[in-house]
């Protein structure tokens, strides 16, 4: 089942990072952040990807035309002007870079893909976001509701801090904790072909109209996630990613150490 991937926006909340480059290819430990959301569909054996392409998406596909190159060692020959790649395993993924427009709105980039998609049911996600998610479990949730689509429902974490009082004592610093009272919307999605038809043209924002009409409709599935999730919005995200990585914590890795994920 392919994989629709929105890495058209300008991640303007990100400035520090994407003045020079699209906000998927923000990195987390060396590799873009939509390596890492790639690998989450991979390891459920889903390796047909389309990337909505927008502001920056030369670097996106720069990046994927030396993959094979950036991910092995290489062998220059300076005298003669060549190069041999010495490699090992690279991942069995097909990647289709899509130029979806600069300003299309996020529901625009998914209908410019429409002759992309065959016709069949299909994954979509955004280009800035991890989850200890299970995207088989929910495929299967999403066809036993028999809806046109599912989204993936949220605990926001906290805008800030928590601090643990013991009397008039700080006993410890909470990061972010999660709000169990509320639910949003955590960017995975699952649709089928009609979503097409709720989708008009560039200017339709996938949050808005498309998911506001299914949902009136009774064609909105939500699929509850308790466990790990982490939008990368500003650098303080970035970082808390990055932190998690590099303690060998990183729960959107279901069950496998970092370094055994495909390069």
């Amino acid at each position: 089942m392919k994989t629709v991937i929105l890495a058209g926006g300008f991640g303007t909340r990100l400035a520090e990072e994407t003045t020079v480059r699209p906000k998927p290819m923000v990195e987390i430990g060396g590799k873009p952040i939509v390596w890492h959301i790639m690998n989450i569909f991979a390891a459920a054996g889903h390796e047909e990807f389309i990337l909505a392409l927008g502001y920056k998406g030369e670097v996106i596909k720069d990046y994927f035309l030396n993959f094979y190159a950036l991910n092995n060692d290489l062998v220059v020959d300076l005298k003669q002007g060549t190069a041999a790649i010495r490699g090992g395993q690279q991942p069995d993924w097909q990647v289709e870079l899509v130029d979806t427009g600069l300003h299309t709105q996020t529901g625009g980039r998914i209908k410019r893909l429409k002759r992309h998609l065959g016709g069949e049911t299909f994954f979509a996600t955004y280009g800035d976001g991890l989850a200890a998610i299970d995207v088989n479990d929910l495929l299967r949730f999403h066809r036993a509701h028999g809806r046109i689509a599912t989204v993936t429902a949220v605990h926001p974490p906290s805008r800030f801090g928590e601090m643990c009082l013991d009397e008039d004592r700080v006993v410890q610093f909470a990061e972010k904790p999660r709000s169990v009272e509320s639910w949003i919307s955590g960017g995975f999605f699952v649709f089928e072909p009609e979503i097409f038809d709720y989708i008009a043209g560039d200017a339709v924002a996938l949050e808005r109209e498309p998911m506001e009409a299914l949902a009136n409709q009774g064609e909105l599935s939500a699929y509850r996630l308790e466990s790990f999730w982490q939008p990368m919005d500003t650098l303080r995200d970035k970082n808390l990613l990055e932190e998690l990585w590099q303690s060998n914590r990183a729960p959107w890795i279901r069950g496998v150490a970092p370094a055994r994920v495909a390069a």
